[in-house]
């Protein structure tokens, strides 16, 4: 059975798989000697890590190179925060695919939003967006795709029209070939539940702060949780604390 074939199979409603999201090859090994089914990387904190502000401004060749470093670093599954794609028109994202696909990662990310802007990509232009990537990467390739749909509205207005729109993306998503759908940013677990009844593929849910638990999001029906930047921010925060006694 091939990495691809066991990272797929660790999606399962109500028993989800956990990524305790990792930014380079150092932290991926620690995450993996934690006893973890699979390794993901999250961009936010691959950019802290290094520098560069998030929204594909960390550049291509880096975000490949640190793909394979961490790939060669573990022996676990490994997919890889690619947020859009690092190109805007078909042709680049299959290119694109391809080169992700040759580090031996076996999955992404892929987000609608157009990156830079508070906009997302319609669902028929996202759709051809996927069909674009799945050319590059192939059939043995884990497509987590990525709705902005919450991020971009105030929780206020996470509301059953929101994750009616969600489950219509979602719907259309996997139809074009997605193995996976993300919903970060929404916590409300009756919309978490809606969604997941609704669209076919496995649904990922990101771990919040004061959010809800992994028993609430088992019962909602999640499939997977990402733990995103909050790995990073936690080792800043304990690296902060550690010197700062060191020093005084």
């Amino acid at each position: 059975m091939s990495k691809f074939e066991d990272f797929a199979k660790l999606h399962v409603p109500g028993d989800p798989l956990v990524l305790f999201n990792a930014w380079d090859a150092g932290s991926a090994a620690a995450v993996a000697k934690s006893g973890a089914s699979a390794i993901a990387t999250g961009s936010a904190s691959v950019s802290m890590a290094n520098g560069f502000g998030d929204g594909e401004e960390v550049p291509l060749d880096w975000v490949l190179g640190n793909a394979s470093r961490i790939v060669s670093a573990v022996e676990l599954p490994v997919t890889i925060d690619f947020e859009g794609g690092y190109a805007t028109d078909p042709g680049g994202l299959t290119a694109n695919g391809r080169r992700l696909a040759e580090t031996g990662a076996i999955g992404c990310n892929f987000e609608d939003q157009v990156v830079g802007t508070d906009h997302l990509y319609g669902i028929v232009d996202q759709a051809e967006r996927i069909f674009a990537l799945r050319a590059g990467v192939g059939d043995g390739f884990f497509l987590n795709l990525r709705t902005d749909l919450f991020l971009k509205a105030p929780a206020a207005e996470h509301d059953s029209a929101l994750a009616d729109a969600a489950i219509e993306r979602g719907k259309a998503y996997a139809a074009a070939g997605a193995n996976g759908f993300f919903i970060p940013g929404l916590a409300d677990l009756s919309l978490v539940e809606r969604i997941s009844k609704a669209v076919e593929i496995p649904i990922n849910a990101m771990h919040l702060p004061n959010g809800p638990s992994r028993a609430e999001w088992v019962r909602a029906g999640i499939a997977r949780v990402s733990h995103g930047p909050f790995p990073y921010m936690a080792m800043q925060e304990w690296l902060t604390g550690a010197a700062r006694a060191a020093i005084g």
